[in-house]
């Protein structure tokens, strides 16, 4: 079944994220290919404005009182909606047995660094205003999702806002510069992502800023004082030593961080919970995080 799902992504969907394509054609071929991914049973959706910001609110089956997850999509910060990542923010919920909240961040280019950020962290803001406790939430993201979690956990911390009870990263991107050593040795073992486009989205969502600048790196950002963290990672992926890298650092800068590498899966494998045993497992292991610190 991974070598499918690998074969069928690397010739439908990395073709699409390329800086040769239209963007609107890129962002199209992001949504579409949610369509052929399994959801868990039962969940319903309602969408609603937080401030200017569109976001989809996610109810499973069964719920937790106060229980909330606040998803950031990924797609390096230019492609992904709450089309493109229901399913996946609907396994967490459906797992986690919380609330999910799914907003849709300005996108660069027409939006670049801090943008996607200051929409994030207002809905953080937001969700606290209309009574969310922060110690009943996790904040999850995927990719430049899982980037951005953390750019806004160091937001809320230098806001004086509370921490939410943990983060969770899916297959970060913390180094726009694109300084791995996976970034070279695994462009052929990636079946989603190519460096050319990564350079691509990096260039664009940095702007005016250097691409090492904590604002939009946050390997190179202080991480002091963030919620219990855990990444998780497939040995398939250019993101691979992102997502080392990152544990590495949070370890350093003093927050209790967990970390697993998931052996013969690629980026953002969660994916294709539903069909495949490491994103169900993945899956399962993340409700158990959440559920250690959600009080």
């Amino acid at each position: 079944m991974k070598q499918v799902l690998a074969w069928t992504i690397s010739h439908t969907l990395r073709p699409a994220l390329s800086p040769k394509v239209p963007l609107k054609i890129q962002r199209l071929c992001s949504d579409l290919a949610s369509t052929i991914l399994m959801g868990p049973s039962g969940y319903k959706t309602q969408k609603q404005m937080i401030g200017q910001i569109p976001t989809l609110e996610i109810r499973p089956k069964t719920t937790l009182e106060g229980y909330g997850v606040l998803y950031l999509h990924g797609g390096g910060y230019v492609v992904g909606s709450a089309k493109s990542h229901i399913k996946l923010a609907a396994h967490l919920g459906h797992a986690i047995q919380a609330k999910v909240w799914l907003p849709e961040y300005r996108l660069a280019p027409e939006h670049p660094s801090p943008a996607a950020m200051e929409d994030a962290l207002f809905v953080y803001k937001t969700l606290l205003a209309s009574g969310q406790d922060p110690n009943k939430l996790i904040i999850a993201g995927d990719s430049a999702g899982g980037g951005l979690n953390l750019l806004m956990a160091i937001a809320i911390r230098e806001a004086g806002l509370p921490q939410p009870a943990a983060l969770v990263l899916l297959s970060p991107w913390v180094d726009l510069s694109l300084s791995g050593e996976s970034l070279k040795t695994h462009i052929a073992r990636d079946a989603m992502l190519s460096p050319e486009w990564l350079q691509w989205c990096a260039k664009n969502y940095s702007g005016k800023q250097q691409v090492t600048s904590p604002s939009c790196s946050p390997l190179y950002a202080d991480l002091n004082g963030l919620a219990p963290t855990l990444i998780h990672v497939g040995t398939e992926e250019l993101l691979l030593d992102d997502a080392k890298r990152i544990a590495q650092k949070l370890e350093k800068d003093g927050v209790t961080v967990q970390s697993k590498v998931y052996n013969g899966v690629g980026h953002v494998f969660q994916f294709h919970a539903g069909i495949l045993k490491e994103a169900n497992q993945s899956i399962r292991e993340i409700a158990d995080f959440a559920h250690q610190y959600l009080s």
